[in-house]
């Protein structure tokens, strides 16, 4: 069984690299200096092998950024992402276990040429207010929505709420990769599934049925304005993952899903968070983009 799980990360890597170098020939521009930023769906935590740079932050080799920076062939790759980061994590340092890491715009230069950045699920603590709360809820009413009504406050979705504050941080986070690295291509990476379309899997995701609907309906409505943000900045590209990502969620069966459900899965993946699989699938959406 180990062997086939190494042959098929082996295989899945070759057909990555492979359909990377039609794309980077594809690609009208050839980049040189590619700088990461990002939270923990960029970072990829528990993914093996972890970086230690910090290792607190839940940094994989085998994130997207390492398969995009390896199928571009760039000159120079830094990969700054860190669990647990914000859009104030761009110009304040974050503190996480055994370590600190810097500012993470303290990784640009004039010279960068190509930016990837996956924020905005942190602010306002919206990921972790959904899987901390909406599984406890879960017995309550099984059938039902309960997470949902849990947050919303005469009848305002205090969630939905807050995301639209998110929107406005990210222009101001794109304003500032602008001033730093004005030469650069900035690619803003939307959030891949968690939920399916249709269906049920409590053992995996332990939601009620009906706040399925409302967790998919609150990360579309955190990419659309993260796309919003990607708009009004006007010199950034929004890539959509969560349309590509639809029979990968949490509730697709092992090898096609892209993201973990409730159990942390040490050398694979932290519960709610992306395998491997994710990682490369979003690598090819980017590469896809890029062409």
């Amino acid at each position: 069984m180990r062997y086939r799980r190494v042959l098929f990360a082996a295989v899945s890597t070759i057909v990555l690299l492979i359909a990377s170098a039609t794309a980077a020939t594809a690609t009208e521009r050839t980049y040189r200096n590619y700088v990461a930023l990002g939270d923990s769906y960029t970072s990829g935590p528990l993914i093996p092998l972890p970086r230690l740079d910090p290792l607190g932050c839940g940094k994989s080799t085998q994130n997207y950024p390492a398969f995009l920076a390896g199928a571009l062939r760039v000159r120079s790759y830094t990969d700054i992402s860190c669990g647990g980061a914000d859009t104030t994590n761009m110009t304040q340092p974050q503190s996480v276990f055994l370590g600190r890491n810097p500012a993470q715009f303290s990784a640009l230069r004039a010279d960068t040429d190509l930016v990837t950045i996956g924020i905005g699920g942190n602010d306002y603590g919206v990921f972790g207010t959904l899987v901390g709360t909406c599984p406890s809820l879960r017995a309550s009413d099984p059938t039902g929505n309960p997470c949902q009504e849990q947050f919303t406050v005469g009848g305002v979705d205090t969630v939905k709420a807050k995301i639209a504050d998110t929107g406005k941080n990210v222009e101001r986070v794109l304003a500032g990769i602008h001033a730093r690295s004005p030469r650069a291509d900035v690619l803003v990476i939307g959030y891949p599934r968690i939920a399916p379309q249709s269906g049920y899997c409590p053992s995996v995701l332990p939601f009620a049925e009906g706040d399925y609907a409302w967790l998919n309906d609150v990360e579309q409505t955190l990419n659309s304005a993260i796309e919003k943000a990607v708009a009004a900045d006007g010199e950034s590209s929004f890539v959509d993952t969560f349309g590509p990502s639809a029979g990968h969620d949490a509730c697709a069966p092992k090898g096609a899903a892209w993201i973990n459900g409730q159990h942390t899965k040490l050398l694979a993946a932290a519960a709610y968070h992306p395998y491997r699989t994710g990682m490369v699938g979003v690598a090819r959406v980017i590469l896809g983009h890029l062409r």
